[in-house]
This record gives structure tokens, sequence and C-alpha cells, in this order.
């Protein structure tokens, strides 16, 4: 039997209805849609996207198709596909992960992990995470040296790029981290090496704007 022959004698087995002893009913029609690993979306909120596989062939249907409506979702990183017959997909999610909100004049945004901006909605698992007040470039470097320096960004409530090009943080206990324009990593390691110390904890205002001084208020 040549391979055109058992190709096609193979495809008619599988979307044809057929009797052996009892009626067996192949209907490859997509009836079931299940959604894994999805921590921020819900699975209706990633389902609804996908309402157009209902009762498409199961055998024949093309991922590509898929990837463009999952595409849609900003949130939403990659993906992986299961086609487990007779008549369900499986979708393996992978989110794109916020560490800030970054205000941008009147525009907010989700700025990822991956310095990656994504689209606003109100989240309640992302509500206290830390509002940037700047432009992404801006950003995007002083995230890496906080990284560089491992400064704990649990502790910030609030980044302020100023026009001078200079930042300020406030911290989740109300302190306000006043930096230079240069070098600030220095007076970042000094602030993470003294905040817990006693005798500094009754200061609101750590100003290190001027060079080799910190003015406590």
């Amino acid at each position: 039997m040549n391979k055109r022959l058992f190709i096609a004698l193979t495809l008619i087995l599988l979307l044809t209805t057929y009797k052996l002893g009892n009626e067996i009913n192949l209907n490859l029609g997509v009836k079931k849609i299940i959604i894994e690993n999805n921590n921020i979306l819900s699975e209706k909120q990633v389902k609804e996207d996908l309402l157009f596989l209902y009762e498409k062939n199961l055998f024949f249907l093309n991922n590509n198709s898929i990837k463009k409506q999952i595409d849609k979702n900003s949130l939403i990183e990659s993906f992986k596909i299961k086609k487990i017959y007779p008549n369900t997909v499986k979708i393996q999610v992978f989110e794109k992960e916020p560490v800030f909100i970054l205000q941008n004049k009147k525009k907010r945004y989700y700025f990822t992990k991956k310095n990656l901006l994504i689209n606003y909605t109100n989240i309640k698992k992302f509500e206290d995470l830390p509002i940037v007040f700047a432009e992404k470039e801006n950003f995007e470097k002083f995230y890496s040296e906080l990284k560089k320096i491992k400064f704990p960004i649990k502790i910030v409530k609030a980044f302020y790029f100023f026009d001078s090009k200079r930042w300020d943080l406030l911290t989740v206990n109300n302190k306000t981290i006043k930096l230079p324009i240069k070098d600030y990593d220095i007076s970042l390691k000094n602030f993470i090496n003294i905040q817990k110390k006693e005798s500094f904890k009754k200061y609101t205002i750590f100003d290190y704007r001027i060079t080799d001084q910190l003015i406590l208020k």
C-alpha cells in the first residue's frame, strides 16, 4: 500500500462515522478547552478569546489561529497547545510578571520583570505594586542599577523622576530618599546599611543630594 493511499484511508477512518460491532461515533469537533498554569488571568478570561475553537475539527486545528487570538492578551508571554483526542484542547499559558506600575503623564502601564510595558487594567493582585512616575527609558537604567546592588524593592512605595535627572524614593513606611544625580548607587547602598538601625528610625527624610553628605530630617 503506497503512502498516499494509507494517509487517505487513515483520514477516512478518523473523520467518518463507522460501525464495528457496536456503533462508534468519532466526532472530532472541539467540545472542551482546558486552561492551565494561569495565575493572573482567570480561566474565563483566557477562554473568551478562544470561543471560535468550539466545534472546529481537532485534527485540522491550526495552531497559528490560536496564537493570533492569544497574542491579543498582553499579559500572556507564551503558551503550549496539546490536542487530546477526540475533542479536547489543553492550553498551558505562561504569563508576564508585572513588578511595577509605571505612570507616564496620564498613561498607566504595568512594567514587567523583563522591562516590558503592558496596558494597565485594574487587577487586584497588583494593586500594591510600587508606582513609578517616569518614562520607561529612564526607569530601565535605574532599575538595572537597583538589581545590581540588590536593593530591596519591596520596601519602596513609589519612585519619582525629576527633570533635573535625579530620583526620589518613597518607602512603604513613608521615608523619603533623595538621591543625587550621579553615583546614586553609593547613596542607596548607604541607606540599605542604615535603614534598620535604631538611631535612624526617627528620621523621615534621607537627603543625599549634596556630595559626601547625608542630611536627616
